[in-house]
């Protein structure tokens, strides 16, 4: 039984670690095509009156100033990937890319750093220069809130879009804790206590109508089904419960507590679909359809890293850029 409760313990510090550790509405300003006509003009000493001249004038088409997109968080928002670190994959990244070509120009300005937890953020200074993603500020003097915060206050009415993706790594030390059940609680409980305060300060920073989103993780540990690991499959099958009744649930009531908006990446990775709907994944065979689709997304199966691939990060921007489409 004991030997139970820590596979449990260990099964959930890798799944919050996956779901957070890396674990508003933009103005869509159309040009105006404006029509301006010469007066007819006559002239009354002849018989003969001058012709009408009209000339129309359109103006060139604009493309609506960039707004900034603020990204918080850990090795999720700087964009990390094992073997290449933060090379500009990221979700933040391929947001900005999608965003333009939706019409929604946005000038990133990204405050991740890979290894944040909800703690370090609220109060840990600096952040070395390896663990910032590509063109990121140096906040060498300030916690990475504060840094956050002074930049929002910094530009009122400029801001366009927010997103959080904080809590993993306040767990992953848990898969290495002599007692991992106290371990993850005490790491839960420090996530419910830390992150409420974290978006009550950018609520109060970017002011009541800057989109925030939240995001959560795809559950890398489906990837046990096909890791060899002992007991990989039931972890696997208890990952499910754990993401949908315990760790998105908590997440998501603090998310939209502050007004902001959560986006479930665990749901639109496929891991809720029935385990008992199977599909061929090379090179291990039949899988059911969840575990392909974290195989495909994220580096887990063939390398035990819990970070997207460049198509898992593209699957988390299409969802941001979906929510913030809806706050046009």
């Amino acid at each position: 039984m004991a030997w139970r409760r820590k596979q449990v313990a260990w099964l959930a510090a890798g799944l919050v670690l996956a779901l957070s550790a890396c674990s508003d509405d933009g103005d869509d300003n159309s040009a105006a095509t404006t029509a301006a006509s010469a007066p007819s003009t006559t002239t009354a000493a002849t018989t003969t009156a001058a012709p009408t001249t009209t000339t129309t004038t359109t103006p060139p088409t604009t493309t609506p100033a960039p707004r900034y997109y603020v990204s918080l968080g850990d090795s999720y928002a700087s964009g990390w990937e094992p073997g290449v670190g933060n090379a500009g994959n990221g979700f933040a990244y391929q947001l900005v890319e999608e965003a333009e070509a939706a019409g929604i120009p946005l000038e990133l300005v990204n405050f991740g750093c890979a290894g944040a937890t909800t703690d370090s953020i609220l109060n840990s200074v600096g952040c070395p220069a390896e663990a910032l993603g590509p063109g990121a500020p140096s906040y060498d003097t300030q916690t990475q809130i504060a840094a956050a915060e002074a930049f929002l206050q910094e530009h009122p009415g400029e801001v366009a879009l927010i997103t959080v993706s904080i809590g993993g790594n306040d767990v992953t030390r848990c898969g290495r804790d002599p007692d991992p059940v106290v371990c993850v609680s005490t790491a839960v409980g420090s996530i419910q206590q830390n992150l409420p305060v974290l978006l009550q300060r950018l609520r109060a920073a970017a002011g009541p109508d800057v989109l925030i989103v939240g995001t959560t993780y795809p559950d890398v540990i489906l990837g046990e089904w096909v890791t060899g690991s002992p007991n990989g499959q039931e972890l696997a099958q208890l990952s499910v419960t754990a993401f949908q009744a315990i760790i998105n649930p908590a997440l998501q009531s603090a998310y939209t507590s502050a007004g902001a908006q959560f986006v479930d990446v665990t749901a639109a990775s496929g891991a809720y679909e029935p385990l008992t709907e199977l599909t061929t994944l090379p090179p291990y065979g039949q899988v059911p359809s969840p575990v392909a689709r974290v195989c495909e997304l994220t580096y887990y199966c063939d390398q035990q890293d819990i970070h997207p691939n460049p198509a898992g990060y593209e699957l988390i921007a299409e969802l941001v850029l979906q929510a913030l489409q809806a706050a046009q």
